[in-house]
């Protein structure tokens, strides 16, 4: 059950990282060039992107053993959706986005860890 939610969240993350402009800001604001912003950045990184990044990689990190695997496909996805937004009409690709992605994956597995670790 678990796998599955982790493939439809990273199905609907490529897509909203992909489309030519921002989904959700039409969703709330009907204008595909706002974004919303969840919460002030922070640490010169990108909330949305550090919010995003650390939910979806504690499904992944939940949903798989080899914890490997999933660390390094959540690193190369983010790394991958942020560069391509140098191609992409509408976007940019932009730094604090991908620290944003790579903290959001570090801290979910520094958590998971301590949680592993207490658990035992």
């Amino acid at each position: 059950m678990l796998k599955k939610l982790f493939y439809i969240c990273n199905f609907f993350l490529i897509i909203l990282y992909l489309y030519p402009g921002s989904i959700i800001g039409y969703i709330f604001y009907r204008n595909l060039y706002k974004q919303p912003q969840i919460t002030n950045d922070f640490l010169g990184l990108s909330s949305n992107h550090f919010y995003t990044f650390f939910i979806i990689s504690l499904i992944g990190l939940f949903s798989f053993k080899d914890l490997k695997k999933i660390i390094n496909y959540l690193i190369l996805l983010s790394i991958f959706l942020e560069l391509s937004h140098i191609i992409i009409p509408n976007r940019s690709f932009q730094f604090s986005d991908l620290f944003g992605n790579v903290f959001g994956i570090i801290v979910s597995v520094i958590l998971i860890r301590v949680f592993k670790y207490w658990r035992n």
